[in-house]
């Protein structure tokens, strides 16, 4: 995100603690439908992402007065949906692992009679990485953020984002390979 949008992410904080509601109006109509497109990253689903991106407002706008620097708006909103996503996630990967004692895979790798092209085997591998490396991919690659923005959202060191990220890499390269020779 640019210097610029951030100042200016801060000024309408400030904006809004100081009483202007209308600058939270704006808040919202800059990043409601990032947010939307983060949550459904991690849930594909249209209306469980705005379900948490809504939720996720009222967490934001009952401790807004609590964020310490104005200007991190951005990824301190994202941190927040990333968090209420991850927790949908797992509640639904508990409420599926009582329901069913089978196990299934979301994509059939080995059909031989289809023809993926590149980037339906790209999103299958990255359908079997764990959440974690699911997440540093799209941040980095997919939203652009900056390693430091990632530490920031994610609530790890910038360390830790530099090696989920390398082994996120090495991982997808690894199952990319795999594939590929079985075929």
């Amino acid at each position: 995100m640019k210097h610029n949008d951030k100042i200016f992410d801060g000024l309408l904080v400030l904006e809004y603690l100081s009483g202007n509601k209308k600058s939270f109006s704006l808040l919202v109509n800059r990043y409601h439908k990032k947010l939307c497109r983060h949550a459904y990253w991690f849930t594909h689903d249209i209306d469980v992402a705005k379900d948490i991106v809504q939720d996720s407002w009222s967490v934001i706008i009952n401790r807004l007065s609590n964020l310490k620097d104005p200007n991190n708006f951005g990824s301190w909103a994202m941190r927040i949906v990333t968090r209420k996503a991850l927790d949908y996630v797992n509640k639904q990967k508990k409420k599926k692992a009582s329901l069913e004692n089978y196990k299934y895979s979301l994509f059939s790798i080995d059909d031989q009679d289809t023809k993926e092209s590149d980037v339906n085997k790209l999103i299958q591998a990255i359908g079997l990485l764990p959440v974690n490396h699911k997440t540093v991919l799209q941040l980095f690659y997919l939203q652009e953020y900056s390693l430091n923005e990632m530490s920031q959202i994610l609530e790890i060191s910038v360390g830790t984002v530099k090696s989920r990220l390398f082994n996120a890499r090495e991982k997808l390269k690894s199952i990319l390979k795999n594939n590929k020779d079985e075929k």
